[in-house]
């Protein structure tokens, strides 16, 4: 039986069945949106799966201060090592912002979107942010406008919201209960005083519902980030995606809690747990029968440029940017140039995966394969650098995709960070440690997929039951991975129980 690519794009994906492996694998898809909705994040990144291998965003950080304290959030400011929401190598003026803006979308043709998400909260911080946005709206009227808030004060901040042009807003929402949210919220700063515990709590829900309805009402898009708390809230979040789907959101993004030591946070220091793999794959396969879920999402810096997955801030600092010259009218009509040819490339993809769709339909109903006995699924681990294509040298990989083949089609699942085994040259015999790191990240893997692997991971990999693949490089990666899963089928390979499995038993 060949295996269907079902796109895992958050647009264009063909509707399908669901048995037991692939409930949700399209599900999480956008492509059961009304066109107008889909029309306004084909080229988002940030809400579109497909849209984040071609299209960049930035973030710029002129919101300082913030209403409420999160346990998980620690503010960090010059810090350029770390990458996680909240930390921002410098805070800009509006004007400051503006003139980054313009550089970086003069320089990266392949920019679409403009978010303000930190880093404390932009609805905290008014004046500046709608300053920000009103001369962009003005200036570079080709960029997507956006805005991230925790959603305490969202109601009286909409009517202005509408008025510049912002038709995607995303709301931090990690409860809809009070009780649960006094184990996140220590405080709230409301009506000129801080509210703590259960009743700071229980105002922030009732606020961040109130927005959700109102920006719904008037057309904007909403995406609900939420972060899995395990023994906290893990438990609580399919009913937060049934309520926000409820009211109006369309897209629910479940990213798993930082609480690493080093950074700070309230929860990291007192040893609390972040989610494995697994369990963020187990909650958000929960949350998506309910609710088209968000699992490409690299929980940006609050001052982010680039692709998802890169971090060009450091090209963009002020200092530099001072130095630029900035011919904005060309860059606007490169822009659309740059567009123009990435849309068509992406629409003769589409055209290419229903035509093999259709055919490999065809294929098994000839063959009679339809009543086959079914092969389980299988995940797969892939270093790219963006573009939809397997462009990536294992060893420099900083972080490893991963997918779902199973007969249902492929579906992508999440990513997974690292640190680079090496850093260049044929041999990289230096990084047992970061190997190691590698191999525990890649953990539930059967195969890897990279345009290059060196001879050294070679062996470790296959010991850890992970299949080294070199052989599709620079190809598209659901192409790939289903070729790779055609090849385990014919060989026999699909059932058994994976190494890994073996091993344990």
């Amino acid at each position: 039986m060949d295996l269907p690519v079902i796109n895992s794009s958050s647009e264009g994906a063909a509707g399908g069945g669901c048995d037991s492996h692939s409930c949700g694998s399209t599900d999480d898809q956008l492509n059961h949106l009304p066109e107008h909705i889909r029309a306004k994040v084909h080229n988002h990144p940030c809400y579109s799966e497909q849209a984040h291998h071609y299209f960049a965003r930035m973030h710029v950080a002129v919101a300082p201060a913030c209403n409420i304290q999160c346990h998980y959030c620690n503010r960090k400011y010059d810090c350029s090592n770390e990458s996680r929401p909240g930390v921002v190598s410098e805070v800009l003026t509006p004007e400051q912002a503006v003139k980054k803006v313009m550089a970086v979308a003069a320089n990266i043709p392949q920019m679409t979107v403009l978010g303000i998400a930190g880093p404390g909260d932009p609805l905290a911080n008014p004046e500046r942010t709608f300053a920000t946005f009103r001369e962009l709206s003005e200036k570079a009227p080709d960029i997507k406008l956006c805005v991230s808030t925790n959603g305490l004060a969202l109601p009286e901040s909409v009517e202005e919201l509408s008025k510049h042009n912002i038709d995607h807003v995303t709301i931090t929402i990690n409860c809809v209960d009070p009780d649960v949210g006094a184990q996140i919220y220590p405080w709230i700063f409301w009506n000129n005083k801080r509210i703590m515990g259960r009743e700071g709590a229980a105002i922030l829900i009732e606020q961040q519902q109130k927005g959700l309805e109102m920006l719904t009402a008037r057309g904007i898009l909403v995406k609900v980030n939420s972060v899995m708390i395990p023994g906290v809230n893990d438990k609580h979040l399919a009913e937060v995606s049934k309520v926000v789907k409820s009211k109006g959101a369309f897209l629910h993004n479940v990213m798993p809690l930082i609480a690493e030591p080093e950074h700070g946070t309230f929860y990291g220091l007192m040893g609390q747990s972040s989610p494995t793999a697994e369990e963020l794959q187990e909650l958000q396969d929960a949350c998506s029968g309910d609710m088209n879920m968000m699992r490409h999402c690299r929980q940006c810096r609050a001052d982010a440029v680039g692709l998802l997955g890169e971090d060009r801030g450091l090209e963009f600092t002020m200092d530099k940017i001072e130095d630029m010259e900035i011919d904005y009218p060309a860059a606007m009509v490169k822009r659309a140039e740059v567009h123009a040819q990435i849309a068509k490339e992406l629409e003769v993809k589409e055209q290419d995966r229903l035509f093999q769709a259709q055919a490999k339909a065809a294929l098994i109903a000839l063959r009679g394969e339809a009543d086959a006995p079914p092969t389980r699924p299988v995940l797969m681990a892939v270093s790219t650098k963006g573009g939809g294509v397997i462009n990536e040298h294992f060893g420099h990989a900083h972080e490893f995709l991963v997918y779902e083949a199973s007969p249902a089609g492929v579906r992508f699942i999440g990513h997974r960070k690292t640190t680079p085994y090496c850093e260049g040259g044929s041999s990289c015999g230096d990084g047992e440690s970061a190997l190691d790191e590698t191999l525990r990240v890649l953990k539930g893997c059967e195969v890897v997929l990279s345009a290059k692997i060196g001879f050294e991971p070679w062996a470790p990999l296959e010991a850890a039951g992970i299949q080294p693949n070199g052989e599709h490089a620079m190809e598209p990666i659901e192409e790939a991975i289903a070729a790779v899963y055609e090849e385990l089928r014919a060989a026999g390979k699909l059932d058994e129980a994976p190494v890994q499995q073996q091993k344990v038993a």
